[in-house]
């Protein structure tokens, strides 16, 4: 019952948004171009359908309608980008020529000319969101590898480094599939890392081939484990469903439990929160988890959302986290800055504890990154002698 709540509030809270989103563009097309009844009909028809898009591609999904499903997909997805590029862009343009608007009341009229007209503006506009979403495009295939270097003195003696590999936030789904999924996997295989560790969102519902992806990461071989924890996303594709996937694909899902890998590193994950709006009853605080390991190893904490618990800000040494996405698309990383402190990046967060948010290995919704490129991320651990 709970979770129908939340999907309830969910569902009108992003209706009205979004909705409100596409009434903006449709009266800021009316203001510069004269419809006939017909097309306006046309228009309309298109708004509506891509403003409920994303309820239709999961209504697709469950009757299995694969090519309807990755075709709505690629187009709904891709138009909310388009619109949130379209508002963001035109609101600037708006908010400028109110303050010249206000400047020529104060001040002589002439300030008039510095006025952008209406067809000016949303031409210059529209060429600028489609100049992004093509070069978003080509952002979300460029996968940077991104090394960040860590001394410490919890590696045993037997052991001078450690490589650790993050992937975060891959979202394989109708869109991302076979294609990225080869991709990221021939990279791990060249770093050919020591743990390989996936923060959450691993999966999402209408991934065709499940069997394929998860045989491609099967193969990679590691010579201290691959562990995962859920994300939300986890638990909106259906709980079970993903563990089963994630699993299949060779990780160790870590849900309130951690373990001690060949003797050198403890690593520990915790579910998202949203578990409790699916009616988990996994009521276990994550400092007890933590305070099951010793202090004496060094302790990866495997955290979706980068949020950090004061309790257990001393009981790890590495906090690798995701969810954010960088914000994938500017200006919206403004937006995840306001709800998440840690948005992006690594961050002392203890005397001795680090914090490092992912923007992310895939793409969520819409295929296009802007100033956020996609990461697979490399923390190389070097052994450093205790002081004397």
């Amino acid at each position: 019952m709970r979770s129908l709540i939340s999907f309830v509030i969910f569902i009108t809270v992003f209706l009205t948004l979004y909705g409100l989103l596409h009434a903006y563009f449709y009266f800021k097309l009316k203001s510069v171009i004269i419809i006939s009844p017909l097309y306006n009909w046309l228009i309309l028809v298109f708004l509506f359908t891509m403003l409920i898009a994303p309820i239709l591609i999961n209504v697709f999904i469950k009757y299995e309608w694969h090519f309807i499903t990755t075709f709505l997909s690629y187009l709904g997805y891709t138009w909310m980008a388009a619109l949130f590029l379209f508002f963001s862009a035109h609101i600037c343009v708006d908010i400028y020529n109110g303050v010249i608007h206000l400047f020529s009341i104060i001040f002589p009229a002439s300030f008039f000319k510095f006025k952008l007209g209406s067809m000016v503006s949303f031409v210059v506009v529209i060429l600028m969101v489609i100049g992004i979403i093509i070069y978003g495009f080509f952002e979300t295939e460029n996968i940077r590898v991104k090394t960040i270097a860590l001394k410490t003195e919890k590696l045993p003696p037997a052991i001078n480094s450690l490589k650790v590999l993050q992937i975060s936030d891959i979202h394989f789904s109708a869109i991302n599939s076979m294609r990225l999924a080869r991709k990221i996997v021939d990279i791990i295989k060249d770093i050919n890392p020591d743990i390989l560790v996936s923060t959450g969102d691993l999966i999402e519902r209408g991934l065709l081939e499940k069997e394929e992806v998860a045989s491609l990461f099967r193969s990679i071989k590691t010579p201290y484990g691959k562990y995962a924890v859920t994300g939300n996303h986890e638990f909106y594709t259906g709980i079970t469903k993903a563990v089963e996937f994630t699993e299949n694909a060779g990780f160790k899902m870590l849900r309130n439990e951690g373990v001690t890998v060949g003797d050198v590193v403890n690593v520990v994950g915790v579910d998202d929160p949203t578990s409790k709006q699916f009616g988990s009853n996994a009521n276990v605080s994550e400092d007890k988890i933590l305070n099951k390991f010793s202090n004496k190893k060094f302790t990866i904490l495997l955290k979706h959302q980068p949020a950090i618990n004061k309790r257990s800000a001393t009981l790890f040494d590495l906090q690798l986290s995701g969810h954010t996405h960088n914000g994938q698309i500017f200006p919206f990383r403004l937006i995840t800055s306001l709800f998440f402190l840690y948005n992006n990046g690594l961050f002392r967060v203890g005397n001795n504890s680090y914090l490092y948010v992912s923007s992310g290995t895939g793409t969520w919704g819409p295929p296009v990154r802007f100033f956020s490129p996609p990461e697979i991320t490399i923390f190389a651990f070097q052994r450093e002698e205790k002081a004397q």
